[in-house]
């Protein structure tokens, strides 16, 4: 928001310097980004006639003109395009100091004297035109000081607004706040009701507005006003008090709506009249809809924008505004619009947000209502621009028209402040007058009160303007920001920290996180918003959560794994050039809650995981062996060393899913439990996502991996152990971890340790078989195992992996 000091002095009177008030406005939360001074130092600088024009001799771009001072005539040799008979300009005269030093004193060019200096309002350091001489206004007196005549010294002043604050887009929302920091009281505003002239605008009265869009519109204003004058310019106060605030005066017409939002905060269109067909509708936009804005471009719109349409062709047939954003060209205003229809709505948020981004757009109305705009103000938006204007341009006004849908307008309801709760929480108690006189002051109604509890304090109702107020906490702010935070004690909290230790029940992140690292890996954080095209190139966007409010398109769905945006994070390194990248991240997925709970929408489940994704060779370039791709077995190992933090036995079973690698992928288990995947990503999906090496990823749920059994210590047995070696051919798609889980369950308490240590296929065993062979150890901590023993658990462990997978021992 930026705005001119001496328009905010206008509206708070004070006597605090231009640091003070800016030092005030950052200490209050509006934190002040730039201020550029305008038109200091100016003693010397008059209000100037030219009486004549004529060429220099001896230069074609040069003029020598006689110049009406004032206080007599002098002569002035100047080169603007624009000095001519007639023109009022400032004058700098001789003995002046202009901004940036420049001293004027006599001079000769070509051989004609020069005695001051005609300016133009970049030379003043009062704006940044330099196109010509500052034009003034018929009327400026010849002689005055030109610092006087437009308001000069000033500044112009642009804050840095947070999005809770939309009342502060405006001048008279910054007022509240400095006036209660200050001491001071907003002046009121000159906005009295202007009473309708008979015979205005037939058909623009009554019923002249519906709304048709919902509880998205629930206010709609305005206002016919007929014989304006064409021709009339803007005063030189508005169009000043305009260009430092950032925006370029137009026309009359468009510039009092402009003036009128920044001074207010409520945005406005005016639409020529003489182009309307009454009635006028307010309703969502057909799909399919174009409509010419007045930037020129045409936008083909959808059910989802809202548009203020005539009656042209049919009831609300004609769109001629995009609401809330912009308005149409074909309804534009003109030099040549004499009669006018001004309009002012109340856009709910929701309607708004996301319209302009969605084309590719910005608009000041729109950033306005995306962050929320006062419902009350539009019917005193349209008084305040009708009184501005004929005030300017004349002309006869018809009658207010408004249309309402009380239920959809929300007005804030009121908030107890407990006296209690406010010294607790600032940890200074606050007068009760200063506290009255800051909510007061900031246009709060407050009167004295005391909740269901008896807590004494203050029942509080906030204006329209200020929705952001709903809890006491809110209150809270309010009063501690213009208080002063520099007035609250600092104390350092007090009582005795409890440590905790960390459980032994679970490997922490930190361990997991260096685990990777020794690895080899860099942790890499994404958003946990990705683009739903992704997810659906990956087959995973059928439980995404779309968000409501997302910060782009490419941002809108919430993540239901970390793979595609890890992936997408290897892709980036991978096109500048990074041909061994490894990545892995922990993080938060979210799946939409399909339980059946009425009401509103559940919210997310989340869940935390890891993943890893690797590309490129094994080892980083070196000598000593050849180089090879990483391969599943690589990751796999990686993944293992992570299992082994927490004493994990992982088993896998062959998978392939739409986004893996048919043959090089497997699905995660710990003791029968699916907790993930690890593999090598599908050509199809490396293709659809233009990688152009080769990826292989694991991604799993961190909280089975990361359980571990609390160690518990027990004696070691005095007697020996004994091992039997055993080999078993079975078929080739039976993985060891179903045969270990036989053997484990058959052999009973007296088996200590399992170990694979040959797999073969090949002579003397049948096509689409293996052999695995396997020792099994065994130990009794009470007495010496026999051989009778041994051969009974040998004799269950057969039976057992005959009975459950059809092995057979290889003789």
């Amino acid at each position: 928001m930026k705005f001119s000091e001496n328009w905010l002095r206008h509206h708070v009177p004070t006597s605090a310097s231009r640091d003070e008030l800016v030092a005030t406005l950052t200490a209050i939360g509006l934190e002040v980004e730039e201020v550029a001074a305008l038109g200091d130092s100016l003693d010397g600088v008059v209000v100037a006639q030219i009486l004549s024009a004529s060429k220099h001799p001896e230069a074609d771009r040069l003029q020598i003109c006689e110049v009406d001072t004032g206080d007599g005539t002098v002569q002035i040799v100047c080169g603007a395009p624009n000095a001519r008979a007639g023109l009022k300009a400032p004058l700098a005269t001789v003995g002046t100091v202009l901004p940036g030093e420049l001293k004027i004193k006599p001079a000769k060019l070509r051989g004609v004297e020069s005695f001051g200096m005609l300016c133009s309002a970049k030379e003043l350091a009062c704006d940044s035109d330099s196109a010509g001489l500052l034009e003034l206004p018929d009327d400026a007196p010849v002689g005055a000081p030109i610092a006087g005549y437009l308001g000069l010294p000033d500044a112009t002043i642009e804050l840095k607004l947070t999005p809770n604050r939309a009342d502060c887009f405006s001048v008279r929302g910054i007022a509240y706040d400095v006036a209660a920091a200050l001491g001071s009281e907003v002046r009121p505003l000159e906005a009295s009701p202007v009473a309708a002239a008979d015979g205005v605008a037939p058909g623009f009265d009554g019923d002249a507005v519906l709304l048709e869009a919902g509880a998205k519109v629930p206010r709609f204003v305005g206002r016919a006003i007929d014989g304006i004058d064409a021709a009339a310019k803007t005063p030189l106060w508005m169009a000043d008090r305009l260009r430092r605030s950032g925006v370029r005066p137009i026309s009359f017409l468009v510039d009092v709506t402009q003036y009128v939002m920044l001074e207010l905060g409520q945005p406005m269109h005016a639409f020529d009249r003489d182009t309307l067909q009454a009635p006028v509708v307010v309703r969502p936009a057909r799909d399919g809809e174009s409509l010419a804005l007045l930037d020129g471009r045409e936008v083909t719109l959808d059910d989802d924008f809202l548009v203020v349409a005539d009656s042209r062709g049919g009831h609300g047939a004609r769109a001629v505004a995009l609401g809330g954003i912009m308005g149409g060209l074909d309804t534009r205003v003109t030099d040549a619009t004499a009669n006018v229809f001004l309009e002012a709505a109340h856009w709910i948020p929701s309607a708004i947000i996301g319209r302009s981004r969605k084309l590719g757009m910005h608009t000041d109305a729109g950033h306005r209502f995306e962050r929320g705009v006062d419902p009350e103000l539009p019917r005193i938006a349209v008084e305040y621009a009708t009184r501005l204007i004929l005030d300017v341009a004349g002309g006869r006004p018809g009658p207010v028209i408004e249309a309402v849908r009380e239920a959809g307008l929300s007005r804030p309801q009121p908030v107890m402040l407990r006296r209690e709760r406010l010294a607790r929480v600032l940890g200074v108690r606050v007068p009760d007058a200063e506290v009255e006189r800051i909510l007061r002051a900031l246009g709060l109604q407050v009167e004295p009160a005391s909740d269901a509890k008896g807590a004494e304090g203050w029942r509080v109702q906030a204006p329209a303007r200020r929705f952001d107020i709903e809890i006491e906490e809110d209150l809270i702010e309010e009063v501690a920001r213009i208080h002063g935070y520099d007035a609250i004690p600092t104390t350092l909290p007090v009582g005795a920290s409890r440590l905790v230790a960390p459980a032994e029940g679970r490997v922490d992140d930190a361990s997991l996180r260096r685990q990777m690292a020794s690895r080899g890996y860099l942790e890499a954080v994404n958003y946990a918003f990705v683009d739903a095209g992704l997810l659906e190139a990956w087959g995973v966007a059928g439980d995404g959560v779309a968000l409501a409010n997302p910060l782009s398109a490419e941002l809108g769905v919430m993540r239901t794994r970390l793979l595609p945006g890890l992936v997408a994070a290897l892709g980036r390194n991978a096109a500048r050039q990074q041909a061994r990248v490894r990545l892995f991240e922990l993080g938060n997925v979210f799946a939409r809650d399909r339980s059946d709970a009425a009401g509103e929408a559940p919210a997310p489940i989340q869940t935390l995981h890891v993943a890893a994704v690797a590309c490129g060779p094994v080892h980083a370039e070196q000598w000593g062996q050849p180089e090879r791709a990483v391969g599943f077995h690589d990751l796999k190992g990686d993944l293992q060393s992570l299992a082994a933090l927490a004493g994990a036995e992982l088993e896998f079973r062959p998978s392939h899913p739409s986004w893996a690698h048919p043959g090089r992928s497997a699905d995660i288990f710990r003791d029968g439990r699916a907790i993930g995947w690890i593999g090598q990503l599908h050509p199809r999906l490396q293709r659809a996502l233009e990688l152009d090496v080769d990826v292989v990823a694991f991604e799993l749920a961190l909280e089975p991996l990361a359980e571990r059994a609390i160690p518990k210590a027990r004696p070691l047995s005095k007697y020996p152990s004994v091992r039997r070696d055993l080999a078993f051919v079975v078929a080739e798609p039976i993985g060891w971890g179903e045969l270990a889980a036989s053997v484990r369950a058959a052999a009973g308490p007296s088996l200590r340790d399992l170990v694979l240590f040959d797999r073969y296929q090949g002579k003397g065993v049948e096509s689409g078989f293996k052999s695995l062979a396997m020792g099994l150890i065994m130990q009794d901590e009470s007495r010496t195992l026999t051989d009778r023993d041994v051969d009974a658990v040998v004799a269950e462990v057969t039976a057992a992996l005959q009975r459950d997978h059809g092995a057979t021992v290889r003789g």
